[in-house]
């Protein structure tokens, strides 16, 4: 009698020890096979320095880029949706007061914020607009009479003296190099939602010609002159 409670008993704890929830479990017979799909990764080779100095630069740079991309994401959806709607209204006059009235909407979202910004953070907001849309913002904007036109033009061309026709080149170009491996290394870490870009080029063969080497001699330069202004 004893024996059988006992058994009973440890037939009791090894039913309550199964797992209720088995929806995560995988039930495998002999020759079956199994395919198994993995998070993405990004694999990028360690950053090159030329001193501890240019790390600084370096990540002065990348505040700048993580303040100027929210707003080139933003910026992105609008176009896309405002380029998106004219293309299906055929009335001249319609598309007219359309654009005037996203031009009130986009002012709102965006004047205030972007007149925030230094010369920096507005060169590399109009390079992320390429990234994210295909399209220069000069292009984005040129076949508008109103709205994003009159937006770009008086608000940040002016403000920061800049060209609305730069494009990003981060295979040529070693500022939008510097973007694109801020960009990527914040993807892989979850510090910035990924956005895949419209252009085509392929980041991890450009990182590899380059050897991953940092250069922000730029910045240093300009610094050095704002401190010998500053004297």
């Amino acid at each position: 009698m004893c024996f059988s409670l006992a058994a009973f008993s440890q037939k009791k704890e090894v039913l309550d020890s199964l797992p209720h929830n088995i929806d995560d479990y995988i039930f495998v017979k002999p020759g079956d096979s199994v395919i198994i799909k993995l998070n993405e990764i990004t694999l990028l080779p360690k950053q090159k320095f030329q001193s501890k100095d240019d790390i600084r630069y370096y990540l002065w740079f990348r505040r700048k880029v993580f303040k100027a991309y929210p707003y080139a994401i933003l910026a992105s959806k609008r176009l896309d949706s405002l380029n998106a709607r004219l293309s299906r209204i055929e009335s001249k006059s319609k598309k007219r007061k359309y654009t005037r009235q996203v031009q009130k909407y986009i002012e709102g979202e965006f004047t205030d914020q972007i007149k925030k910004m230094t010369k920096t953070e507005g060169r590399i907001l109009i390079k992320l607009i390429h990234r994210q849309t295909g399209e220069t913002a000069f292009n984005n904007i040129k076949d508008l009479r109103s709205g994003w036109k009159a937006f770009w033009y008086n608000t940040t061309a002016n403000l920061f003296k800049l060209s609305l026709k730069d494009e990003y080149d981060p295979e040529n170009i070693n500022e939008d190099f510097l973007i694109e491996d801020i960009l990527q290394r914040a993807y892989r870490d979850g510090l910035l939602e990924t956005q895949k870009t419209k252009l085509t080029f392929d980041f991890s063969d450009i990182i590899l010609k380059k050897k991953a080497q940092i250069d922000v001699e730029k910045y240093k330069l300009m610094f050095s002159k704002m401190k010998k202004k500053k004297k």
